[in-house]
């Protein structure tokens, strides 16, 4: 069996059971498998379900549904009765299918085996099983007991044993942060996990020696250790034939800065496969899905660090998929490609949907928001792919742009920006002025000010880590609340040869306004 490089998630509800009004119909079912027929995508990932509800027709777990706890919060009398109709929908098209003979996940697999595409069944393999079964007070199973360890193995053997897979993917960062054991048995609990997982290994090769299991972590070692994880051994016992990185499982947000230079140098003499999760959410005040320039700057980025694949997950956000999500599919296994084409860089930040302190894998600390104190630099660390003195060199290269927004900062502030140790001059510095808006694109977010920086040849940035730094040195005497960093972004534009235009039909924004005529 071909290893895929190139994998897509599609969490079986938010773009397919949600969408579809009952009675749903096979063929929209197998849409999940037609919207990525025709690009580079090799491999799809299907969702079994959510915590310990399932779509398909598991004898072994719970039916998605009444009977169901994982559901009981949006059925307040804990019947029939839904609260959250999104829930029910998916409950009314899965029942349906299901008593029709032939349920989802069948319906997906079949569909995938026809027209080419690899299938991997993803099991969200922490959940909660019930109150005797927790964590002490947490609702997250305690895999120290062998009945949660044999409930979730019955889950998996079953799956392997009814439906024509390709392989299975194990989610274990869905509750990012979420541990598999208490912390007094956190290192024994490595090798009871890690003895699953060569159970879990086995089962999956002799129901098809070609099958593949795919492992979905966080991407710190240290993190992943801290939840009962040992991904080296994996690597080192050839347990795993995928890993598969993600950061802000539960923010969802894109992020070109993940390192995964410590998984790809585990597995650097193993036959295990190491691949970066690339989310398309930013769900910033100006964009809610990323456009083709970040994801490119995410791809760049990843395939720079030696990773073997990517992993798209949960692009929700650009469904119903049109010629923009095509495009990037179509460049993303090609990094060559993506060299010399537009991108935009940003370390993550919060965002609308996440508090101030959002939740993040073990491990991993975000870098934004940095607050500012007199005199105390601010270092923030951005890395790029991008070879900028090559393409200069050829006249490709036609802007790049720093630009930082601080949050609360005022017209009397005084500060100092340097990119790698060289101050930024203040001829290449426009501010632009947030302190009030009336509108936004998608929320408001004042009072702030942007710091654009138009970066001459003189102060581009590096290939690899650059490091931006802020320094307050003079704070508004009658403001008072704190003043931080909140957003750093690099975008860099091409040109598509020497001196050509930027637009399109010949345009550029240099020239100005335009109409479109037919010549």
């Amino acid at each position: 069996m071909p290893k895929p490089r190139l994998m897509f998630e599609n969490d079986s509800r938010h773009t397919l059971l949600y969408m579809c009004e009952p009675p749903v119909t096979r063929e929209g079912c197998e849409a999940a498998v037609d919207e990525l027929l025709g690009t580079p995508i090799e491999a799809l990932v299907f969702n079994l379900g959510f915590g310990n509800a399932f779509l398909h027709d598991t004898q072994v777990a719970d039916h998605w549904g009444p009977e169901t706890a994982a559901t009981a919060q949006f059925r307040p009398e804990d019947d029939h009765h839904w609260e959250h109709l999104v829930f029910q929908r998916a409950y009314r098209n899965a029942q349906q299918l299901i008593a029709e003979g032939c349920d989802l996940l069948h319906i997906v697999c079949d569909r995938a085996r026809a027209k080419g595409l690899l299938i991997y069944p993803s099991l969200q393999v922490q959940a909660d099983l019930g109150e005797d079964l927790r964590i002490g007070d947490t609702q997250l199973a305690d895999f120290a007991r062998p009945e949660v360890r044999e409930m979730r193995f019955a889950l998996i053997e079953e799956t392997l044993q009814n439906y024509p897979v390709d392989g299975f993917e194990l989610n274990l960062n869905h509750y990012a942060g979420g541990a598999f054991f208490h912390p007094d048995d956190m290192e024994c609990g490595w090798s009871i996990f890690t003895d699953w997982l060569q159970r879990v290994r086995e089962a999956v090769k002799q129901s098809g020696p070609d099958r593949e299991l795919a492992l979905r972590i966080p991407t710190s070692i240290a993190g992943c250790r801290s939840l009962g994880l040992d991904p080296e051994t994996w690597i080192r016992e050839g347990i795993a034939d995928v890993l598969v990185a993600e950061n802000f499982a539960s923010m969802s947000l894109i992020d070109a800065t993940a390192d995964f230079r410590p998984l790809v140098a585990a597995a650097q003499d193993a036959e295990c496969r190491i691949h970066g999760v690339i989310r398309n959410n930013v769900d910033s005040d100006r964009l809610g899905a990323a456009p083709i320039a970040m994801v490119r700057a995410a791809a760049t980025n990843y395939w720079a660090q030696g990773v073997d694949g990517l992993n798209l997950v949960h692009w929700a956000g650009n469904w119903p998929y049109g010629p923009s999500f095509y495009e990037q599919l179509r460049e993303l296994p090609h990094p060559d490609v993506m060299a010399v084409k537009d991108k935009i860089y940003a370390i993550p930040t919060p965002t609308g949907r996440s508090a101030a302190q959002p939740k993040t894998e073990p491990g991993f600390v975000m870098q934004l928001p940095a607050p500012l104190s007199l005199e105390q630099p601010v270092a923030l660390e951005l890395p790029i792919s991008d070879d900028l003195p090559r393409w200069g060199a050829v006249g490709r290269v036609h802007e790049v742009i720093l630009r930082m927004r601080l949050m609360r900062a005022t017209d009397r502030d005084r500060l100092s920006f340097k990119l790698n140790g060289d101050e930024l001059p203040a001829h290449i510095t426009r501010k632009i002025d947030h302190i009030y808006q009336m509108t936004a694109p998608r929320y408001r977010s004042h009072s702030s000010y942007w710091f654009v920086f138009r970066l001459d040849a003189a102060h581009w940035p590096v290939q690899g880590t650059n490091v931006v730094e802020v320094t307050l040195h003079e704070r508004d005497s009658e403001a008072t609340p704190l003043i931080w960093v909140r957003d750093v972004e690099l975008e860099v534009r091409y040109l598509r040869s020497k001196s050509t235009y930027r637009g399109m039909h010949n345009t550029d924004p240099d020239l100005g306004p335009y109409e479109c005529g037919v010549t």
